[in-house]
Parts: structure tokens; C-alpha cells; sequence
């Protein structure tokens, strides 16, 4: 079993920064593609931004330029490093382990942006 936990969150105002860390157990961490997912209320869960074993990146549209996604294999820890934030951001952030044709996900952390 892969436990996955988020930590990071909280409140910001718009245009504020925020980094979001998450750790996953298990000794071949560097090969686990991670993600981070986003809900907002009343709305579906989105992939927000994607990293696999090798460090290949991709991210939503709505986050591109402003949100980077990093990992620290050696921490068996993935980073979303959240800048000019917008209260559209607004939701709470999970993050998900992929390994094999299994899924994990963290219990999520919130965060909010309002002035």
C-alpha cells in the first residue's frame, strides 16, 4: 500500500504565492508518475499539472506560466509551486501517485484565494 500525503495549503490573496508539497512511500519512488488534481466546489476534478519518472511535465491551460511542477526523487516528494494566483484557483489539491494500473491519492489540502 502507497499512502500519499499533501501538505501546503491555506489562504492567499490574489496574485500571492503558495507551494504545495506531497510525499508517497515506497522505494522506487523516481518511477511513479505524480500529478496534481484540483476541485473546486460544485465542479469536476482537474488535472492540474503532471510529472512522470523522468521529469517530463505538462500542465492545464488555465495554469500554464504561472504554476511549475517538480520532484525531489531523494525526498520521494513532488512540488507545485503556485505564483500569481487567481481566486479561480480556488479549490482543494490532490495529489496522485500512478504506479502500475494502480492509483493512490492523498486526502487533499485546501486552498484558498480571496482578498
Amino acid at each position: 500500500q502507497v499512502r500519499v500525503v499533501e501538505s501546503g495549503g491555506g489562504l492567499v490573496q490574489p496574485g500571492g504565492s503558495l507551494r504545495l508539497s506531497c510525499g508517497a512511500s515506497g522505494s522506487i519512488f523516481s518511477f511513479y508518475p505524480m500529478a496534481w488534481y484540483r476541485q473546486a466546489p460544485g465542479k469536476q476534478r482537474e488535472l492540474v499539472a503532471s510529472i512522470t519518472g523522468g521529469g517530463s511535465t505538462k500542465y492545464a491551460d488555465s495554469v500554464k506560466g504561472r504554476f511549475t511542477i517538480s520532484r525531489a526523487n531523494v525526498k520521494n516528494t513532488v512540488y507545485l509551486q503556485m505564483n500569481s494566483l487567481k481566486p479561480e484557483d480556488t479549490g482543494v489539491y490532490y495529489c496522485h501517485a500512478e504506479i502500475g494500473v494502480h492509483g493512490y491519492w492523498g486526502q487533499g489540502t485546501q486552498v484558498t484565494v480571496s482578498s
